[in-house]
C-alpha cells in the first residue's frame, strides 16, 4: 500500500525505522512512497567489516580526505544520481530535515574540491540505519563505508542495517539476517544512547586500517 507524500513527515520517518520498516519510492518522479519491512534484512556486523589488501592500499596511497556531515544534501544527490533510484523529491527533503535536526549523517570523499563518493543514513539510539551510497571514482563508496563502520564502532553502535544486502556489500561483510533476529537486535540497540559525533577528528587511514585488523 502506498502513502500520499504529504503524510509522510520526519517524525513519522523516525518513528517507522524504530519498528523496523523504511520507505521507498518507485522512482525520481514518483511523488509516492510506500513502506518496506523485508523478510530478510542486511546488516553489517561491525566487527566483520572486511578492508582487503587492495582497499588498504588504495586508502593508504589515495589523496582522498575524508569528511563527516560536511555536504550531507550533496551526497544523498550522488546517490539518487543514477537511471534508477528510489529517492523521489519527498524523500531527499526528509531526509534533509533529519539531517538538520542531527537524526541523520553522512560520510564524503573528496578528490580535491569534487566530491567523489559518500554514504548516508539515519541514527537512533545505537542503531545506523544505511540509506544509500555512490561513487565516481575506483572504491571511493568502500572507503566511506570503512570510515563509517570506524565512526559506529568507536561511538558504541550496536547495529549497522543495510535494509538489503547486495554481492557488493556482501563482499564487505554484510550478511542477511531473518526479520525476528533483526527486529531483536534493533530493540536492543533502541536502549541504549549514542552520539554519532560528527565534529570529531577524521581520523588517519593508518589508523582505521588497524583498528579494522584487531576487531575482524
Amino acid at each position: 500500500m502506498k502513502d500520499n507524500a504529504p503524510t509522510l513527515t520526519a517524525d513519522l520517518l523516525l518513528q517507522a525505522y524504530q519498528v523496523g520498516v523504511f520507505p521507498m519510492s518507485e522512482g525520481r518522479d514518483d511523488p509516492e512512497v510506500f513502506w518496506v519491512d523485508p523478510r530478510m534484512r542486511g546488516v553489517f556486523p561491525l566487527d566483520g567489516f572486511r578492508i582487503s589488501r587492495s582497499l588498504a592500499r588504495r586508502m593508504r596511497q589515495s589523496n582522498f580526505t575524508i569528511t563527516f556531515d560536511a555536504a550531507f544534501a550533496d551526497v544523498v544527490r550522488g546517490c539518487a544520481d543514477r537511471d534508477e533510484t528510489w529517492i523521489n523529491a519527498t524523500i531527499f527533503d526528509l531526509y534533509c530535515e533529519l539531517h538538520a535536526t542531527g537524526f541523520a549523517h553522512s560520510i564524503e570523499v573528496w578528490d580535491k574540491e569534487r566530491l567523489v563518493g559518500g554514504v548516508y543514513g539515519v541514527t537512533i539510539g545505537a542503531a545506523f540505519f544505511g540509506e544509500s551510497m555512490f561513487s565516481r571514482a575506483t572504491d571511493a563508496s568502500k572507503i566511506a563505508l570503512a570510515y563509517l563502520v570506524d565512526r559506529l564502532r568507536l561511538s558504541g553502535f550496536q547495529l549497522f542495517d543495510t535494509q538489503f544486502i547486495t554481492p557488493h556489500l556482501a563482499s564487505l561483510g554484510a550478511v542477511e539476517i531473518q526479520r525476528d533476529h533483526y527486529h531483536a537486535l534493533l530493540a536492543q540497540a533502541l536502549s541504549r544512547d549514542v552520539s554519532f559525533d560528527a565534529k570529531s577528528p577524521v581520523p588517519t587511514a593508518q589508523d582505521v586500517i588497524q583498528r579494522n585488523a584487531q576487531t575482524s
